[in-house]
């Protein structure tokens, strides 16, 4: 089984509070290759209280983003109907339940032969993802899809890709 995982792509991270141009452009081509994909997508939903500021993430990052229930939290329309599962929240960069979910699946017996990533902000969830699934599954290529990525900036887009590659995370 392949998997795809669309990483935090939430108003929010596209053109509200923490959007970017790049964000913006990325949208029609996940758009495109959920849509090709073969396989099991399954998707992250940033995802904070009202506390968000009190919380470290919020001192160190003090701007109110993917409060749950407001319009910023949801998953981008377009890329929300083309989901059969509902997302998996995350109160953090990585999602231990994501990596717990694929070794639940590999444990049940469907083999995971690779897990492609995409999504937002490549310098910081898609990161922090690829690098907790590469630690659960060691043995199953992982793989970042970079035009369906897009960092908080440019430079840090491109400095995370150089990361993750030398980490054995296949950058395409």
């Amino acid at each position: 089984m392949n998997v795809l995982i669309v990483v935090d792509m939430q108003n929010d991270f596209i053109d509200g509070a923490l959007g970017t141009p790049e964000a913006v452009a990325i949208v029609p081509r996940v758009v495109k290759k959920i849509k090709g994909f073969h396989g099991k997508v399954l998707a992250t939903q940033d995802t904070h209280g009202e506390d968000y500021l009190d919380t470290q993430e919020g001192r160190k990052l003090p701007v109110r983003h993917c409060i749950r229930g407001t319009k910023g939290w949801e998953i981008q329309e377009e890329i929300r109907s083309l989901l059969t599962e509902p997302p998996l929240e995350k109160p953090a960069f990585g999602s231990r339940e994501l990596g717990e979910k694929l070794l639940a699946y590999e444990a049940e017996g469907e083999k995971i032969e690779q897990i492609t990533l995409m999504g937002l902000c490549t310098d910081i969830c898609v990161i922090s993802n690829a690098l907790l699934l590469k630690a659960c599954l060691p043995e199953v290529p992982v793989v970042v899809e970079a035009d369906c990525c897009a960092g908080v900036t440019p430079l840090s887009h491109e400095r995370a890709l150089e990361a993750m590659k030398v980490c054995q995370i296949e950058v395409k």
